[in-house]
Parts: structure tokens; sequence; C-alpha cells
């Protein structure tokens, strides 16, 4: 992964880290955590979801070489589909933005959950919706089971929004965006939110033949966890330097 890391940076291409952030109950509930306030805030003594407004699913986005972060409130199921169409927004909007021109997108994401290393639907919406949509070889490399502490995403951007809204119910959806929004820290990051209103129903299953149909190439080093989709296009981009690494 150090490898895929250092070539994609060198080359000037996008490096991502991406997870769905801890889902949280929206509603008149108590936040763990301490605040400054002149009077406590009055919240409900339990939180069952029946009282709830909705449940967020916070799926995030970290960009590496700016340090910036996107997440994505969605209030549906925490499906491939959903994790995708977040990766696809991204990528038409902040990809585009500060990496004009690209043709190689780094993903590094747990090897579980909506992006799972096994899920079918997260490789076939991966081709469709970003490699041939965007003309980009997507690269994902899945940490293993247990190392997800190492993904960039979790103490740099996760850890951060846990601190700004510490002790403060999440009453509404827009109060989760606004508090994602507010999160900085001294090094300089900056985040973006958005609330996702669609539905993603769970179970969606992707056929033999719809597989078969995919430019994937597994890799040589931990086939399982890494991979590159390529986009089918008749003139694909052009592959990395391995030479830059070496430098």
């Amino acid at each position: 992964m150090q490898a895929q890391r250092a070539a994609h940076q060198a080359a000037g291409h996008p490096v991502i880290s991406v997870d769905t952030k801890k889902k949280e109950l929206v509603g008149n509930f108590k936040n763990a955590g301490q605040i400054w306030c002149e009077e406590a805030e009055v919240v409900d003594a339990h939180d069952f979801p029946q009282d709830a407004v909705g449940r967020a699913v916070p799926y995030g986005i970290y960009d590496l070489q700016f340090n910036r972060g996107t997440v994505y409130v969605g209030q549906s199921a925490d499906t491939p589909a959903f994790a995708v169409y977040n990766v696809a927004q991204w990528c038409a909007s902040e990809m585009q933005e500060r990496f004009p021109g690209a043709t190689h997108l780094l993903i590094e994401a747990d090897s579980g959950g909506s992006n799972s290393a096994r899920s079918r639907v997260w490789k076939e919406r991966l081709q469709v919706q970003v490699a041939d949509r965007f003309g980009v070889s997507v690269t994902v490399c899945h940490y293993p089971t247990g190392a997800s502490k190492w993904n960039p995403i979790e103490h740099r951007l996760f850890s951060e929004i846990s601190k700004t809204w510490a002790g403060c119910p999440l009453r509404s959806f827009e109060q989760v965006v606004g508090y994602i929004e507010e999160t900085r820290t001294a090094t300089g990051l900056q985040v973006r939110a958005h609330h996702v209103t669609g539905s993603y129903a769970t179970g969606e299953k992707v056929s033999e033949k719809a597989m078969a149909g995919l430019r994937l190439e597994a890799h040589e080093v931990c086939p399982q966890w890494n991979d590159t989709i390529h986009p089918r296009l008749s003139a694909a981009p052009s592959p990395l330097n391995w030479e830059l690494i070496l430098l």
C-alpha cells in the first residue's frame, strides 16, 4: 500500500481514504462529551429509535494530499451502492477541482463494511460509476481485518469530527452537517459535508456475467485485498511510472 500511495502521489494523482463513521441517531438525545454552557442541555432520558428523526450514516472521504475531508451524510442503509455513489460525487466535484485531468485514483479502505474487499456490488459500481464515467483507473487497497486504525481517515478526520460535536445533541440532519463543516485543525484540515437523501436497499446482487465484464486486475501482492479497475475504453490510461518511487 505504501508503494501504491507513493507512486500515485509522485505522479500527481489523487489518493483518498474512505470509511463510514459511527452511525448516529438524530434527535433530542444525549451526545457523549463535555461543552461549556450557561445551562445544561435538556435531552430525552433514553435514546429510543422510535423517537429519533432518523439515523445519520456519515460516509467520509479524506484527501491525503490536500488535507481535505468530505462527508456524505446518508439516512438510509450503509450499502456498497451508497459508498460508490459518494465516491462518484467526490470525483465529479473535488477530483475535478483539485486534480484536473487525473487518470488514476487510489482508494484506501477497510476490508469490511460497505466498501468490502469481497463485495461484488462495490466493484461493479466502481467500474460503471467511477472508472468508466471519469476514464480513470481505480486502484483499491484494503486494510486487513483488525488494521483499520491505520486507515488515515480514522485519526485525521473522524476523530476531529467527534471532538467538534462532543456533548452537542444532534437534533437534526442540518445540525449534523453543520457540525461536520465546522471541523478544523491547526494543521489546516477543512471539511465539506452533504446531506444524501436517497434510499439504498440492502441485498443487491451482481451476476457472474456482470462480473466477467469488469476490467478488474488483481494485484500480485495480496490479491484478495488489492486490485485495480480500468475504464472500459479503447484508450486506457497509461500505467504509473513505478520508477518514481525509487527516486
